[in-house]
């Protein structure tokens, strides 16, 4: 079992799986008040950001083809999670 310290007061528990098999989808959205900063200090911290095809995304992976911001990302597991500008 993991515990993940998220924003807030309380604790998020992630129990491992022995076949996992990653989402192929957004499982978990971040949301944040600026996806541009946010990409560029995960980028510095190692985080690889997704480009996906048929997506306006722009050099950082940071997709502005309407709607809100967001920018995807997978975690050690290989789910995909995204940063969004809310």
């Amino acid at each position: 079992m993991l515990t993940l310290h998220i924003a807030g007061d309380r604790d998020t528990l992630v129990y491992p799986k022995e076949d996992h098999t990653p989402a192929t989808f957004t499982i978990l959205n971040f949301p944040v008040e600026d996806v541009d900063g946010t990409v560029e200090e995960l980028t510095k911290r190692g985080v690889r950001f997704e480009r996906y095809d048929g997506f306006d995304q722009d050099e950082k992976g940071v997709f502005r083809g309407g709607g809100p911001l967001i920018a995807w990302f997978k975690d050690p597991a290989g789910n995909i999670l995204s940063v969004i500008q809310g």
